[in-house]
């Protein structure tokens, strides 16, 4: 590894504190990361004093724009390629029904106690007589050694001031792979329903990180275990339990939507695909159904799901845009691979699932495959098999037809400027009937032939030709 404090900019911020007779230190993030051997641009800078000054004669130093913000007493600048901020070393209290702290300069020990966790109070001395020192007072070292999440004070302080801490905990253990220590985790099962006063904001950001880990279903488990799940995603957390009646029992949809969520994750970095991976079986417990014949069913739960999506987003604080329409696409679809996959595949069949896919077919797949999650691993490599079949047969059909995104040869104003007739029922259905026939295989997706059908059905309904 490099050395910690290699960068230019650390030796600035020496010499301006050191000449204002300040003490700074480098802590959070950047240092646990360094000794993660983890990238990070991002540095933070604590200062026994004010951090605006300090950040100010940085700014005129390297000629950078500083952004101050003083109602929090920090600023924040860009110099050499990396975001520094600055804060002045404080001590927080908090009242039980609020999460803004109440806030008063202290020193670098106050500083680091009020820190989530220990790994993140870790300190590098920026002063010259100690520059790269490491301060660390309550064990953070030890805990990275031993891969534990704990916090520097009393975990009920910690979760009770700031209860979105809980799902810090939950997200840090997901990303770097640690365990929660015991105390602090039965902390966060003493304190969870603190978290409700935490705003839909802030806990998606979380949840997002945890989306985005290596292994996020590590996150997930963590978040039932602790009873976070059903307060910041009920809907998932109805996924879990197995229901038996007689011998007939239904997988645990619960653990099997982590297990396509993270085979998805060995696949993908998209947030959005894995997002589709988390909300594909949603639907399942609104449709679950006992069929003595059948066992148990959940017919449609792909429209339920889909129908499910717009309103998770929204209260989930997710976007409600693009990103949602496809998330609820591929909820949608995510069973009609598979049923090309179980049945004889026909050309008509691919080109209606390129045309309802549209540029979204290769996510599609990668996500049907990923849902292939059976304990029986001879019925996982014919899935497999059956899949590899329909892959062939979507290139083929793509690159004869042309089908994806398509949009028909024969326009509505065509049809209208040909005949002479307004925007009508009759134009919509000779686009539709011109859409299927191409769909079918009836017809190429070819102007010609395209038009030509278009006469004969505009003949059908009796149109004319405009002179």
């Amino acid at each position: 590894m490099t050395e910690p404090l290699s960068l230019p900019v650390f030796r600035k911020i020496s010499r301006i504190v050191d000449g204002m007779g300040l003490r700074a230190y480098v802590i959070g993030g950047y240092v646990r990361d360094y000794y993660l051997c983890r990238p990070c641009t991002d540095i933070d800078v604590v200062v026994v004093g004010s951090g605006i000054d300090v950040a100010e004669a940085l700014a005129r130093e390297t000629g950078s724009n500083v952004t101050v913000f003083k109602t929090f007493g920090t600023a924040m600048l860009r110099t050499e390629g990396i975001e520094v901020e600055f804060v002045g070393a404080r001590k927080e209290s908090y009242s039980r029904d609020s999460r803004k702290p109440v806030v008063e300069a202290g020193t670098l020990r106050d500083d680091q106690l009020r820190r989530d966790f220990t790994i993140n109070a870790l300190a590098w001395s920026l002063n010259g007589d100690t520059f790269g020192e490491l301060e660390d007072p309550f064990g953070g070292m030890e805990d990275m050694r031993e891969h534990i999440i704990r916090t520097p004070c009393d975990p009920d302080i910690t979760f009770s001031d700031d209860p979105l801490r809980m799902m810090r905990a939950v997200r840090f253990a997901a990303q770097l792979g640690f365990d929660i220590a015991p105390e602090t985790f039965e902390a966060i099962e003493r304190n969870r329903e603190r978290i409700r006063i935490v705003s839909r904001e802030r806990i998606i950001t979380e949840i997002n990180k945890i989306v985005l880990s290596p292994v996020p279903s590590i996150g997930f488990e963590l978040m039932d275990m602790t009873g976070l799940l059903p307060l910041v995603f009920p809907e998932m957390s109805r996924l879990k339990g197995v229901e038996k009646v007689g011998l007939h029992g239904h997988k645990d949809n619960f653990t099997h939507t982590l297990k396509v969520l993270d085979n998805v994750a060995l696949n993908s970095d998209s947030l959005w695909l894995r997002w589709a991976a988390i909300l594909h079986d949603i639907g399942k417990p609104a449709t679950k159904a006992y069929d003595p014949a059948a066992g148990w069913t959940f017919h449609g739960h792909e429209v339920v799901g889909a129908r499910m999506v717009p309103d998770i987003f929204r209260r989930m604080k997710l976007p409600l845009n693009d990103r949602m329409k496809y998330v609820r696409k591929l909820v949608l679809l995510h069973l009609r691979p598979q049923i090309l996959s179980d049945d004889v595949v026909t050309d008509s069949a691919v080109r209606r699932l390129l045309f309802e896919a549209g540029d979204d077919i290769d996510d599609l797949m990668t996500l049907c495959e990923a849902d292939i999650t059976s304990g029986d691993e001879r019925k996982v490599k014919r899935y497999l098999k059956n899949f590899a079949v329909v892959h062939r047969k979507l290139r083929e059909i793509e690159e004869k037809d042309r089908v994806r995104n398509f949009q028909p040869p024969v326009s509505g104003e065509l049809i209208m400027e040909t005949y002479g007739i307004p925007p009508c029922r009759i134009v919509g259905e000779i686009k539709d009937e011109i859409k299927e026939a191409i769909l079918d295989g009836r017809i190429a997706n070819d102007y010609g032939q395209a038009y030509a059908m278009m006469e004969e059905l505009a003949a059908r309904h009796g149109l004319k030709r405009r002179e």
